[in-house]
């Protein structure tokens, strides 16, 4: 297969890291991989590796023909077998540009959005709406999400769900550099360290976290947090914890290329996102870890955390339902049985190498149908 992944920016997300990921992963196998990026944040580019071209369109507002032109002329040169849009806004070039260079590749759409936060963005999605219709197939990556979206009449000529996945082999239990590093960064062999691995951005919800440290160290429970990334909060969020008496026990790393030594460091996971969290793989990556993940209760985290047996689910905005959650946590011998839950419920569940493998078969099922429907267009006795 000859793939054109196009995607609205590498910005450090998941969605970015998913079909990077992917797109990686399906080169291995053999298939020649080309990306098209529309915005230009090229964070993750160098994850990039063994692929065919990858091209900054280099678009300066919402709908930018130069940009589109690019990427047609790029569908031109590439001939795809398959064209992937990566959420609405990579799916709404992708589908343009096919449209323009009249490229018979089917049309795919990996989806990782679930609520819209404004009006806007709501608005927007009136427009997205068509594309989605037109496409071959779209991916869901959770049943919640799938749910949400059918009762909003989003769907494609062929939808199903596609969990995300983690490879097990980079993500091993038996990282020692977790243990090492806990020591350089402080703290204590009793502390109670929560991690939040996740971009500094308000819908993540940082500071709930803060406020739990608070409540859990009233409560004479040594807990510290370690904030894994960076963004346009770390200014409010350390505002916040020197207000409440945590300056010391609030920690924040910066952004990291290799989470995972931070993650081991960890006694838990918590996220705390308000909206846009769909299937995290921040969430994965630390049960794959063997870390206990305390999630709230959005998108599909029912479906990858079982309540009480890999972690524990809370309302959202629910502060103290948080720090009740963590304080379980305190008991060593609890987070031992969870983490060692979680990790058998990647395995088991939540591969990277059954996620790459879906996707390989679908893609090639729709080059087969493609095939076919070009044979049936043919006039008799063409060849």
């Amino acid at each position: 297969m000859r793939l054109l992944f196009v995607t609205q920016s590498l910005v450090h997300g998941g969605a970015e890291r998913h079909t990077i990921t992917l797109a990686n992963r399906l080169a291995e196998r053999g298939h020649e991989c080309h990306a098209a990026y529309v915005k230009n944040d090229p964070s993750q580019l160098g994850r990039y590796r063994g692929m065919g071209s990858v091209t900054c369109l280099d678009a300066r507002k919402f709908l930018d023909l130069a940009a589109l032109r690019r990427l047609t002329q790029l569908v031109r040169a590439v001939d795809p077998t398959h064209i992937v849009g990566v959420n609405q806004y990579g799916l709404m070039y992708a589908a343009l540009a096919k449209r323009w260079a009249a490229s018979p590749a089917p049309l795919a759409v990996t989806f990782h959005t679930t609520q819209l936060r404004t009006a806007k963005e709501w608005l927007k999605m009136l427009y997205y709406r068509p594309f989605f219709w037109t496409a071959d197939w779209l991916v869901y990556v959770c049943e919640a999400q799938a749910r949400y979206w059918a009762r909003r009449k989003l769907f494609a000529r062929r939808s199903e769900v596609i969990y995300n996945g983690v490879d097990l082999e980079h993500f091993r239990v038996d990282d020692p550099a977790g243990a090492r590093l806990r020591s350089i960064l402080g703290f204590a062999a009793g502390d109670l360290v929560i991690g939040m691995s996740a971009v500094l951005r308000p819908e993540k919800n940082h500071l709930q976290l803060v406020e739990a440290i608070g409540l859990l160290r009233r409560r004479g429970i040594p807990a510290r947090a370690l904030l894994i990334g960076d963004g346009e909060m770390r200014p409010a969020i350390e505002a916040r914890a020197a207000s409440l008496g945590l300056k010391d026990h609030v920690l924040i790393t910066g952004l990291q290329q290799d989470v995972r030594p931070l993650v081991s460091a960890c006694d838990a996971i918590a996220l705390c996102s308000t909206s846009v969290e769909t299937f995290s793989l921040a969430a994965l990556e630390a049960m794959a870890l063997a870390r206990p993940v305390v999630h709230a209760d959005i998108g599909g985290a029912a479906e990858m955390i079982r309540d009480r047996r890999e972690g524990f689910l809370f309302s959202v905005g629910d502060t103290r339902g948080l720090a009740e959650a963590l304080a379980a946590l305190a008991d060593p011998q609890l987070r031992k049985r969870m983490g060692a839950a979680a990790r058998r419920s990647v395995e088991e569940r939540f591969s990277e190498r059954a996620m790459i493998e879906r996707y390989e078969i679908r893609l090639q099922e729709l080059e087969i149908a493609r095939s076919k429907r070009g044979q049936l267009r043919k006039p008799a006795g063409a060849h």
